[in-house]
């Protein structure tokens, strides 16, 4: 892999650009930038590359890099608004991202999501822009109809880097969950990726079909481009800061280089063109802050110089939060911790796998559920939730807020809670009994209005250094706090009777022996009427999906973001950010979609800019 490089190697290269972040989006950027011959794109990412890593590649073995050196591990600060807990935020430390960690899941949101980010001002950012990364492999009639699978391919990429399709191996609850819906009064959604995923659909994954492993970012986008003189990667770097001149005082910023550490050791690498931020929601804007971009009172405090003030860097956060009830199921059900607990089972599976890419190791089919408010809720319900927010006056209140407000009380309302019900004990507050099977009911929030912040942290010794990279971002999501907080905090309390009624429905129930997390009620408690709202503040954590946090200013420009809708950060050439951060508004969706389909969209402006400046235009 002859563009692996050392740092003095990779310094000794004229670069035009450069990607911070090998991850989801940044792996995307360089690739396509890599496409022009006139250009020669370096890649500084912080983790290394894995890709012969089975915790990774092995798709039933998802979730086994979390809380490992693949991971950030970072967590947020005690949260008020959840009994004062720390919750994880886990972020990909290796070639790849995220991509490499997640769990597969591969759709978009609805139309109105992307929709609403152009009514913000952010010209050319509505639906559709995803088809260019995508290459959908389409089912057999069988399989079609064996695992309801409904999909409409003309809204599908054919040709693009990442793989994307529905598995070959699904648990045990997968084949019941279009019956048990369709008794609740929820239908099954034919064209779920074609602009309205309400209802329910069974999702596609990103795995490859012939050899049955994730597709992410890193062997999709990078590994077939690596040969290229034009393309140098340089893993285990961390960057420092991006180089910033000023053409005269008081005038615009430049950005010049990337100063990063690898091995202990500093460098500074020069640009001739630009740099692009690939960093994620949380690194993004820490990068950005130890640039002197950013809030000058968080900046001061941590001993950066000011170059570019604006308080809107590092806040905007929302991620989906998400509820996980636990269920005992019929102890002859295969779950991944059945695997993991008998090492003949995992030899077996694994043996299975090596020899025909079949069988549990294959396993990561999922099927949901997006569902408006108003099928578990009354009207009145809604009308009383839609008066605890503050009051939107066209005249005075942010039209990002109106949006908001739009998606809880308008009549054509989107999915704003997602369900989905695996076989596996996915709750951190859970202990699994031994020998026993379980599955678990999770509930995703999808438009919160909790908003909080993550910025760099004072100086942890103003007289000997400044903040630096080294020192973890201060996350504070802000989870059901505030007046919009309690409107989340009871939409989801809500949430759970509904989805303690699936489980409780044939034939999803046939599997289910009983709810054991949290404690079913007393025989004579009314169900439809149980109170989970405390169990809700004690369990409740992110879903992984943060966003905002360099948002897109749109008419509001500088006033209003980080970013103007070329992804070109507001007070320097030749700098801009290209990921999830970028989102004004969250999507009711899994992420990574949507993520590379960003870094395809931000590609080609870097390009056509770059074409713009060496033709004199």
């Amino acid at each position: 892999m002859g563009s692996l490089s050392e740092a003095d190697s990779f310094i000794s290269h004229k670069f035009t650009h450069i990607v911070i972040g090998g991850g989801t989006a940044g792996l995307v950027v360089a690739s396509r930038l890599s496409e022009d011959p006139t250009i020669t794109v370096g890649i500084l990412e912080a983790g290394p590359a894995a890709f012969d890593e089975p915790r990774i590649n092995v798709p039933g073995r998802l979730g086994e890099t979390l809380f490992t050196e693949y991971d950030w591990q970072f967590e947020s600060v005690p949260q008020s608004g959840l009994h004062d807990r720390k919750i994880p935020f886990n972020r990909g430390k290796v070639l790849g991202g995220s991509s490499a960690l997640n769990f597969m899941m591969w759709h978009r949101g609805n139309k109105e999501d992307y929709d609403s980010w152009e009514r913000l001002g952010n010209h050319g950012w509505g639906w559709p822009f995803f088809k260019k990364s995508e290459r959908f492999q389409i089912p057999d009639k069988a399989y079609q109809d064996r695992h309801n699978i409904h999909f409409e391919s003309d809204s599908h990429g054919t040709d693009g880097p990442l793989h994307t399709i529905y598995s070959t191996e699904y648990g045990a609850s997968q084949k019941h969950w279009h019956a048990t819906l369709e008794k609740l009064g929820v239908e099954s959604n034919p064209n779920h990726q074609s602009g309205s995923n309400v209802g329910c659909f069974t999702a596609l994954t990103g795995v490859d079909p012939k050899t049955q492993q994730r597709c992410y970012s890193a062997p999709a986008y990078y590994l077939p481009v690596s040969h290229r003189d034009n393309l140098v990667l340089l893993t285990e770097a961390r960057v420092r800061s991006v180089v910033l001149e000023k053409e005269t005082e008081g005038g615009e910023c430049i950005a010049t280089g990337v100063r990063f550490v690898h091995r202990n050791q500093e460098y500074t690498v020069p640009v001739r063109g630009e740099i692009i931020i690939s960093a994620g929601s949380l690194q993004s804007p820490q990068i950005l802050e130890l640039s002197g971009i950013g809030n000058p009172d968080v900046l001061k405090a941590a001993g950066i110089e000011v170059n570019v003030a604006n308080p809107n860097v590092g806040e905007n956060l929302q991620d989906h939060m998400m509820t996980a009830m636990v269920y005992e199921l019929d102890p002859s059900i295969v779950t991944p911790e059945t695997l993991r607990s008998d090492s003949g089972l995992a030899a077996a599976a694994d043996e299975q796998y090596r020899t025909s890419k079949t069988g549990p190791r294959t396993a990561v089919g999922y099927s949901a559920a997006y569902l408006p408010f108003a099928h578990y809720t009354t009207k009145e319900e809604l009308s009383r939730l839609a008066a605890m927010l503050p009051p939107t006056d066209p005249a005075t209140t942010r039209r990002r807020d109106q949006i908001l407000s739009e998606r809880l009380s308008s009549p054509k309302q989107n999915g704003q809670i997602e369900f989905l019900f695996e076989v596996s004990n996915y709750s951190p507050y859970f202990t699994s009994q031994p020998g026993k099977k379980y599955g678990t009911m999770m509930q995703m929030l999808q438009y919160p209005f909790s908003v909080g912040n993550v910025h760099i942290p004072p100086s942890p010794s103003p007289e000997s250094r400044a903040t630096n990279s080294d020192d973890n971002p201060v996350i504070n999501p802000q989870f059901c706090a505030g007046a919009g907080g309690q409107v989340d905090w009871m939409v989801m309390a809500a949430a759970q009777r509904f989805g303690h009624k699936i489980c409780s429905t044939s034939p999803l129930a046939d599997i289910i022996v009983k709810r054991v997390f949290p404690p079913l009620p007393s025989d004579n408690e009314d169900p439809s009427t149980e109170d989970f709202a405390s169990w809700v503040r004690d369990i409740t954590v992110g879903d992984w999906h943060p966003v905002g946090t360099c948002a897109m200013g749109g008419d509001e420009g500088i006033k209003g973001g980080v970013v103007d809708d070329r992804l070109r950060v507001y007070g320097v050439k030749g700098l801009r950010v290209c990921d999830a951060s970028i989102m004004p508004l969250q999507i009711a969706a899994h992420l990574q979609a949507t993520v590379y389909a960003i870094g395809e969209k931000g590609a080609e402006m870097v390009k056509e800019d770059w074409r713009k400046e060496i033709n004199g235009a």
